[in-house]
């Protein structure tokens, strides 16, 4: 299509109904003065991702019609520019409008009779156009800037849609970038994969072909290794990569393999990310900078913690009498493990305790907020100026679970810590104001949460991590709470007896037995409470169907029964499985409203789960929800279609442009259910899943299931899921940990390396690499001997 093919509008804007700040999209009627379509209304609906739109001031916009099954007929625009005054009688009326004081209309015909009728692009490409007026530094300025300012922005993004950036990443490039972006982008196009979230190295890599920049480029070369260290961590939830495969798959991405010394360039590459700040190297690891920094916090905040505490008032004999009267308020019977697990939470800084299901975490939790507040002479009134305890966990349902068993308020840790869920909580630096904190579901902590979380503990505070080390680790980087239990440096309990288990409950001692690598056919009988089904992936949904039709007979609602599968592709994948179980439970019928996003349909009374935190809304990540009002664009004044959804009595409206942060939750992955527990189980296995098949990730299902457990698929599926046991992150956190608590872990180190002298030459690299020990010479000094 050519240039004069291109479908456009002239028109005046007249209401702006809606904008979104973040990726400034907008929708807002025109008056049409011009068009090129067969479009014969008087005005127009126009969307699209626009920067400064103003009522009342005429445009012209390029894109194409659309048909909107709700909205009908609207024009969606992929770029616009602000209409130009044309002519010397309109170039005149322009200069000497109230946008520009003090030109007047004589000086305004003479800005067009020496600039001509190109006057404005002029001015823009040449600030010193207007010199000839002598109006003054200041007053020649401002009319630059504001012309500008009424162009520019429009003027950046229509480039960017040229580059073959979408409207969406157009939007977010200019928000960071501003006025620069251009230039910006055209110096180094490959910056924007450090610092524009959704473009990659292959998006970067079109632009500066078309820019001339090829090969071994050294800008090439910094893109390369920061899209492969970004795509390496994110895809084994590692730390940091070894530097010998980050070169490796480095030079293969820019297919340069014939370029003399590729690999001396990528080296000197990554020294330049290095000392950019952008990367970190240390022992052979390339690290993201923040992660490394998040490491070395994160041990640094720890032994701040445990340096800061001082003791506790109480005898032992106080506490084994409050003890007592726990056992009895709480009508349990804590053995020895649980009773030494409850006593060390409040003589130390920080303890660990890890279990499986059944072994006592939540009875434990109660005894040590009932007996801390009993023996500190603490309050466990929330409304109390005093109160100072503190609950959370990372999902919306464990903080709900942990406030239930509890009966004090609990919240997840970004509400506790006040953070918003996005790109800014990197920087946020959040204080906490207690004096115990207790966090459950610690295996789902990340690195950068938890760093964020420890560095907000104040001085004095008591900390207490519970979880259970076997689940699948957090879905961003780092294996936090085991990388903690494993350096033996913080008092820990593992509990291993179950507790909490019916007689007819088989399903805590399978789970159990799972994580022990047990393997016989015992696994695979059906029981009161479990069963298995054995089928190929073909089959896999119309086993679904049968299971989920037949649940309701046997007293589950649908809200109670929960697929949980590992991957999203396949016939037994999530997508699928989602479609097939909603068209057995909540199918589509004449009369009942339906809204669709791609291929995904919602109806009223539809399973869905909220992908991202919300804190304004207090709906976060995980939780689950149903669908209970559809309200149509024409039937709102908005004119946007909405969903009502209510999340467990928390009733949130989202509109269309939100329903990305939504989808289907009959059947969801298995890591999404960690937090939660659910009445009947459905776990499809599947050989088509093998790269996925890990102890950890068959146990963490098993355990989701509170009454029923059904498990379907190939049974060598669920065998090699029971064998696989490599789970083991590559991480450095229990180095730093050492490192900064002074503690020498016991290895065999080979004796030519012992008699190397080290050089011990102190370099701006080794303080930015965090390899200097930041407490060095400050031994047995606690921040109490500066106040």
């Amino acid at each position: 299509m050519t240039e004069s093919d291109k479908q456009y509008f002239v028109g005046t804007v007249k209401a702006i109904f809606f904008e979104n700040p973040e990726n400034l999209f907008k929708i807002f009627t025109i008056k049409i003065k011009k068009t090129n379509t067969d479009w014969d209304a008087n005005d127009i609906v126009v969307t699209g991702s626009f920067g400064e739109i103003s009522e009342e001031e005429e445009y012209r916009f390029e894109g194409n019609m659309v048909d909107h099954p709700k909205y009908g007929k609207q024009f969606q625009a992929t770029s616009y520019k602000r209409s130009r005054p044309s002519g010397r009688k309109e170039l005149i009326s322009f200069f000497s409008s109230d946008e520009f004081p003090g030109i007047g209309k004589k000086k305004a015909e003479k800005i067009v009779d020496e600039l001509g009728e190109n006057a404005i692009d002029k001015i823009l490409q040449d600030p010193h156009a207007l010199d000839f007026l002598k109006l003054g530094e200041e007053k020649t300025n401002n009319i630059v800037d504001q012309i500008s300012k009424n162009h520019l922005t429009e003027q950046v993004l229509y480039q960017l849609n040229n580059y073959g950036f979408g409207t969406t990443l157009s939007a977010r490039i200019f928000q960071k970038y501003g006025a620069q972006t251009l230039d910006k982008i055209t110096e180094d196009p490959y910056q924007l994969v450090l610092d524009v979230k959704g473009v990659g190295f292959k998006r970067a890599d079109e632009l500066a072909k078309r820019l001339g920049i090829t090969g071994d480029d050294p800008r090439r070369i910094k893109g390369a290794l920061i899209q492969m260290v970004s795509l390496i961590i994110n895809e084994t939830g590692d730390t940091f990569v070894s530097q010998n495969d980050l070169i490796k798959r480095a030079s293969g991405v820019l297919n340069a393999n014939s370029t003399p010394d590729l690999n001396k360039k990528l080296l000197s590459g990554l020294k330049k990310l290095v000392n950019d700040g952008a990367l970190a190297v240390e022992d052979g690891h390339v690290y993201e900078k923040n992660l490394s920094d998040s490491e070395w916090s994160i041990a640094q905040s720890l032994k701040m913690i445990t340096d800061t505490f001082k003791g506790v008032e109480w005898t032992k004999h106080q506490f084994k009498k409050e003890l007592k009267h726990v056992e009895k308020t709480f009508k349990v019977q804590y053995d020895e493990s649980q009773e030494k697990a409850i006593e060390q939470s409040l003589t130390h800084s920080i303890f660990l305790l890890t279990g499986g299901p059944g072994t006592g975490k939540t009875t434990i939790i109660n005894a040590i907020v009932s007996s801390y507040a009993k023996l500190n002479d603490a309050t466990l009134d929330p409304s109390s100026e005093d109160y100072a305890i503190a609950l959370a966990a990372p999902t919306g349902r464990a903080a709900k679970h942990m406030g239930e068993s509890t009966g004090l308020p609990a919240m997840t840790i970004h509400r506790l810590l006040g953070l918003t869920g996005t790109e800014d909580d990197e920087f946020a630096e959040p204080t906490l104001d207690c004096k115990l904190l207790i966090i459950d579901e610690m295996s789902m902590v990340d690195t950068k949460l938890f760093r964020t979380l420890i560095n907000a503990v104040q001085p004095g505070t008591q900390v207490v991590l519970v979880g259970d080390k076997d689940q699948l680790p957090s879905v961003g980087p780092g294996q936090v709470f085991s990388d903690l239990i494993n350096s033996d440096v913080f008092p820990t309990t593992i509990l291993n007896e179950i507790h909490r288990q019916d007689e007819d409950s088989t399903i805590i001692q399978l789970a159990h037995d799972i994580n022990e690598g047990i393997i016989d056919d015992a696994i695979f009988q059906n029981k009161a409470d479990r069963s298995f089904i054995n089928c190929n992936s073909r089959n896999v949904p119309e086993v679904l169907s049968q299971i989920v039709s037949k649940s309701e007979d046997r007293g589950f609602d649908i809200a109670d029964v929960q697929v949980l599968a590992p991957m999203y592709r396949g016939q037994a994948g999530i997508d699928n499985l989602n479609v097939v179980i909603q068209n057995v439970v909540n199918p589509m019928a004449p009369k009942r409203k339906e809204v669709s996003v791609g291929n995904t349909k919602y109806r009223i009374n539809d399973k869905v789960v909220y992908l991202v935190n919300t804190p304004e809304d207090n709906v976060f990540n995980g939780e689950i929800g149903k669908i209970v009002g559809i309200i149509l664009a024409k039937e709102n004044t908005d004119h946007v279609d909405k969903l009502i959804i209510d999340f467990d009595g928390n009733e949130v409206s989202l509109d269309r442009k939100d329903w990305i942060n939504i989808s289907l939750a009959y059947c969801t992955s298995i890591h999404k259910a960690q937090g939660s527990e659910f009445e009947m189980v459905i776990l499809p296995l599947v050989n088509e899943e093998s790269r996925m098949l890990r102890r950890n990730l068959l146990y963490t299902a098993v355990t989701r299931s509170r009454r029923l457990l059904i498990m379907v698929g190939d049974r060598s599926a669920f065998e090699r899921s029971i064998r696989d046991q490599s789970n083991e992150r590559q991480t450095t956190l229990k180095e730093r940990i050492f490192a900064t608590f002074k503690i020498n872990p016991k290895r065999e180190e080979p004796e030519e390396d012992k008699a190397e002298p080290k050089d011990y030459h102190l370099t701006l690299d080794m303080v930015m690499n965090n390899s200097i020990d930041p407490m060095i010479g400050m031994d047995n000094v606690t921040p109490y001997n500066f106040l």
